[in-house]
């Protein structure tokens, strides 16, 4: 068997090294011995033993073919360069290591040959390492090479890029940026030391900061509290809404300084024949007819006048058919009085202080039209007699506030007064003083009370969300529950009215955007709902609520407030059809509350800027 050129053993059990005939070496000094190297792998050393090689010994064919071989995996190394243009050292490195790696492996694993074959190996392994620098050369170059084809690849944007941001570059530099602000710093060290701000002086009677006295561990006791602030003296403090006095209060004009003009108005008031109710009861038109004598009625620059203080919240017309008086309470509780047939001239108007407050409910006497009374927020029912220039006192109550009345009997001797509390009052105003009688009711709260106009025990309240029929003769204390209760809305009714003729119809208004009309032919049985009518009755906090209210000359139309545009006033009939709009250039706000003529076409409005608007043909 030939002798293995490499043998690998243990370090433990290592065998003895063979002699190597020392003689031999002398003795033939140009050729090589056989020279043993020892190396340790993987914890075993192994022995190589290296011999000559010569060309002659091989054949030329076997030389042929490795030198092929070899030929070929460098050329694919040099393409796989050449496709992998960022291949770091690091990865060639770990490439080489692994591959000598795998070289010594395979030697080592092979069997023992001849020393012939060693030399042909260890030929074509010198090969190999010539070939393997000749490829790392070619790597370097083609690195170069890289360097150089990365810019030219680039697109033509990139190129334009990098030949910008070279060219900026330039510009700052040339603009010597660092030198201008060395130049700044060194201004700012030059200038003076900002002095400093003087703190305030802290007054002796100066408050200090509130402190938590739990968290200063304090108890209340020891801490003296400050006294009270000074109050201001009662005659600096002006007083809101004073009342006034009891009693009658003397009819005098706050806006004229000339009594005359004032003494003629009340002559010619106390000549001015008593209306007769039944003259214009019986003269009802038709619709035709009605819709052009509403169609002629216009308003002008002459008919709106400022007739009062702050906004309007009643109005009421004189039945005159000679001349034209028109009367609105305000709610800083004036009440004016305005004379049209002197609206060219400078006079006219006059006005008065009767209440202290909201002026909520007004009417002319039926029985003498020279009698004005008008109900107000701060407690007092008061009768206007033009006739003896007096405001005379009806009935007062400053603990129950008062919502609205209506006269009980054609004479108006007797009143239906109701309270915001709920309950109702009845005055008779033939009985000295101011006497009254409770009535109970089952309502919350009420806001309109009217009277039946043919069958006068009979009257409606409007209340928060109720709207009740009662009967005067039978509601006592024992009996609160009414005749009837109307249903319709949804939310909180600000008035209900019967028709002005023969009561057959009420109209309602409610803030749920709705006016609701019902039958009221039979009160006996039930009342049912016959039209219900969408309109915007949201008014909001500065603007009178709307109420709808018949007109008394054509009981099956009722007029209301709009807050459309243009602004207007609606006459809607019965069915739910609107019947006309009354619209002008001179008519720019919302008129709340309106009240027309009993016998003439007129309609007078107020708006919440104490003017009043008159549409009249």
């Amino acid at each position: 068997m030939p002798r293995p050129c490499a043998e690998l053993e243990p370090k433990a059990a290592a065998k003895p090294r063979p002699q190597v005939n020392e003689s031999k070496e002398n003795e033939n000094d140009d050729q090589e011995s056989v020279r043993p190297v020892q190396t340790t792998f993987l914890g075993k050393i192994a022995r190589v033993y290296l011999t000559p090689f010569s060309l002659s010994n091989c054949a030329s064919e076997q030389l042929k073919c490795s030198l092929s071989q070899l030929e070929e995996k460098s050329t694919n190394a040099v393409l796989c360069k050449k496709m992998k243009l960022k291949k770091t050292p690091e990865v060639k490195m770990k490439a080489t290591s692994s591959k000598s790696e795998s070289t010594l492996l395979r030697s080592s694993s092979k069997d023992h040959t001849t020393g012939h074959q060693l030399g042909q190996k260890s030929s074509a392994e010198a090969s190999v390492l010539s070939v393997d620098m000749e490829s790392s050369d070619d790597d370097d170059v083609c690195d170069d090479n890289s360097n150089l084809d990365d810019f030219s690849g680039l697109s033509p944007y990139e190129r334009k890029r990098l030949k910008n941001i070279s060219e900026n570059a330039n510009f700052f530099a040339s603009l010597q940026l660092s030198e201008s602000a060395a130049r700044l710093r060194e201004m700012i060290k030059r200038k003076s030391p900002k002095c400093k701000r003087k703190k305030p002086k802290k007054r002796e009677d100066e408050i200090g900061c509130r402190r938590s006295m739990r968290l200063l561990k304090v108890e209340p006791s020891e801490i003296s509290f400050l006294p009270p602030p000074v109050k201001t003296t009662v005659e600096e403090e002006e007083e809101e809404d004073p009342l006034l006095p009891p009693g009658p209060l003397e009819m005098i004009p706050e806006n004229e300084d000339d009594n005359e003009l004032f003494k003629g108005l009340l002559q010619t008031w106390a000549e001015m024949s008593k209306t007769c109710r039944k003259s214009y009861q019986k003269g009802l038109s038709s619709i035709k007819s009605y819709k052009a004598n509403l169609n002629s009625m216009v308003i002008r620059e002459d008919t709106v006048r400022k007739l009062v203080d702050g906004s309007i919240s009643s109005v009421a017309m004189h039945p005159s058919e000679t001349r034209i008086l028109v009367a609105a309470g305000a709610r800083t509780g004036q009440i004016g009085i305005w004379d049209l047939t002197q609206r060219c001239e400078e006079g006219g108007m006059f006005r008065f202080y009767p209440h202290s407050r909201h002026v909520r409910c007004m009417y002319f006497s039926p029985a003498n039209p020279a009698h004005i009374l008008s109900l107000s927020y701060d407690g007092t029912l008061r009768c206007g007699d033009f006739s003896s220039a007096v405001f005379e006192e009806v009935y007062r109550n400053e603990r129950s506030g008062l919502s609205s009345f209506d006269f009980l009997t054609e004479d108006a001797s007797t009143l239906l007064v109701g309270h915001w509390s709920g309950h109702i009052s009845l005055v008779d105003r033939r009985t000295p003083g101011m006497s009254d009688e409770k009535l109970s009711s089952s309502m919350e709260q009420i806001r309109t009370v009217h009277v039946h106009p043919v069958h006068r025990q009979y009257f409606i309240t409007a209340g928060l969300r109720d709207i009740h029929i009662y009967d005067a003769r039978c509601l006592n204390s024992r009996r609160r529950q009414p005749l009837f209760a109307l249903t319709g809305h949804t939310k909180s009714i600000s008035s209900a009215y019967f028709s002005p003729v023969t009561g057959n119809r009420v109209v309602t208004t409610g803030y749920d955007c709705k006016l609701s009309v019902f039958d009221s032919s039979c009160i006996s049985s039930q009342i049912p709902l016959l039209t219900t009518i969408r309109h915007n009755t949201i008014t909001g906090r500065w603007l009178t609520g709307f109420q709808a209210k018949w007109d008394p000359k054509q009981e099956d139309c009722f007029m209301v407030g709009s807050m459309a545009y243009p602004r207007q006033v609606n006459i809607f009939h019965e069915t739910g059809k609107m019947v006309h709009s009354f619209l002008g250039e001179c008519l720019a706000s919302v008129c709340s509350i309106n009240a027309m003529h009993p016998t003439r076409y007129i309609l007078a409005g107020g708006n919440s800027s104490g003017k009043l608007h008159v549409f009249m043909d």
